[in-house]
């Protein structure tokens, strides 16, 4: 068949000419056309008949098929929030570049290991990480806790986050970027525990708040930041919620017993960083807490993986080349870090996969010192057709066993995802060791 040869021959050079994503939006299906001209027989009535005739009325009626296209139009076009039980997510169509077929594997040349830094800089996931669990200036010191005095009169003593507490929160935060559940605070007397899930675009985030004190902790409020590229839905334990009302007294939560917090959250865009969660209460000694913590919702976490061959996956990486779309670092394991072995890297793949949520791509590389993995970052925002936006996203993770260093290289259409891929997989490699 003619047509059929011609069609074909359309979509491998389309393949060829064009990004992968480019192609994904030239094959979406069309919107369907609002056809206002009216009929032959709907004018001829209106000569004879008129425009308000039941003739006339009944020619103009939208068919069944008519109606039914104009009704799915509306609902692919309308934007609504988050049901509160988390309904049910549509599986979004597959990419038509995901099944690569016919694209001959090209030979990888071995990359030119990577040099060792003369001097040791801190990282941007280092720089991150402490920016993001920071404790503020405006939190004192645990060591020397000493009263506020103005005119005279004392007023309760404000604690914050013991600096010997951050290299443990930062692993905690850490571990749980990749990690379904698990502690993201504790001390004497607060145990904060995290859950969450994610499908699609939307996940679910259950909060507990743990009393170990030996008494109730009163005036207990929980305010969580609300960033512009997150729709986020909250209910918890009464009074918990912090509206930013004064006259609110929080909630109390008595020795061995929890609050809870559920946030139902949407993404809408790429980001790089953590929303924050600060947590106010005092104690029946009249010592006033405030502990400004984030939670462990990263971009990773709205990733769906995808499995490519060799060949489509350095077609993909190839196409995706560019200082806007590409970020890289180097890492130098500690010292007293083990060697980087095949065991090393095993657990290093099985945190791509299973972490960050990629699809492990074999083959690529003729050595057992890389991962290579591609997936796509999920949003619940629309474009023009009413299509979810969506973003291809490739990292390659690669060992130099010698100088016991990793480099992560990650391409993506936005510079943001990019980041925020690279950020978590160096630290993630930290954690295998």
């Amino acid at each position: 068949d003619v047509e059929v040869q011609q069609r074909c021959a359309e979509y491998a050079a389309m393949r060829e000419a064009f990004s992968p994503e480019a192609v994904e939006d030239l094959l979406r299906e069309m919107p369907p056309f609002e056809d206002k001209r009216r009929s032959a027989l709907e004018l001829r009535l209106l000569e004879t008949e008129g425009e308000d005739s039941a003739a006339v009325t009944k020619a103009s009626m939208p068919s069944e098929v008519e109606q039914q296209r104009a009704l799915q139009s509306a609902q692919m076009l309308s934007n609504p929030p988050i049901e509160e039980e988390m309904a049910p997510i549509d599986e979004q169509e597959d990419d038509a570049e995901d099944e690569a077929d016919g694209v001959a594997e090209e030979e990888v040349a071995e990359e030119e290991v990577f040099e060792e830094d003369e001097e040791e800089e801190p990282s941007d996931q280092e720089q991150s990480q402490a920016q993001a669990l920071d404790t503020g200036e405006d939190d004192p010191a645990e060591e020397d806790r000493e009263d506020v005095v103005e005119n005279g009169s004392a007023n309760p003593v404000i604690v914050g986050i013991p600096k010997e507490l951050i290299p443990a929160m930062r692993k905690a935060f850490s571990n749980l970027c990749t990690s379904p559940s698990g502690v993201l605070f504790e001390n004497s007397l607060l145990q904060v525990g995290v859950k969450h899930e994610y499908v699609g675009a939307q996940g679910r985030i259950s909060v507990f708040f743990g009393n170990l004190h030996s008494s109730a902790l009163h005036n207990f409020k929980v305010k969580v930041d609300r960033p512009d590229h997150l729709r986020m839905q909250m209910q918890g334990t009464q009074d918990l919620l912090d509206d930013g009302d004064y006259d609110s007294t929080g909630c109390t939560v008595a020795t061995k017993t929890q609050a809870k917090l559920l946030i139902l959250v949407e993404v809408t865009a790429p980001f790089d960083d953590a929303p924050s969660m600060r947590i106010t209460f005092e104690t029946g000694e009249g010592e006033r807490h405030d502990y400004p913590l984030r939670l462990p919702l990263v971009a990773t976490c709205f990733m769906e993986p995808v499995n490519l061959d060799p060949g489509a996956f350095m077609q993909r990486w190839k196409s995706l080349e560019g200082p806007e779309r590409e970020c890289q670092e180097v890492m130098k394991l500690p010292p007293n870090a083990s060697g980087i072995d095949e065991g090393y890297m095993e657990r290093v793949a099985k945190i791509i996969v299973d972490g960050l949520k990629f699809g492990r791509c074999q083959g690529v590389d003729p050595t057992p010192w890389t991962v290579s993995g591609a997936a796509t970052f999920r949003t619940g925002a629309k474009d023009a057709n009413g299509n979810n936006i969506n973003v291809g996203c490739l990292v390659r993770v690669e060992a130099n066993p010698k100088a016991n260093a990793f480099r992560v290289t990650t391409r993506t259409l936005h510079p943001l995802c990019s980041k925020a891929i690279k950020n978590v997989s160096l630290v993630s490699i930290k954690l295998a060791m």
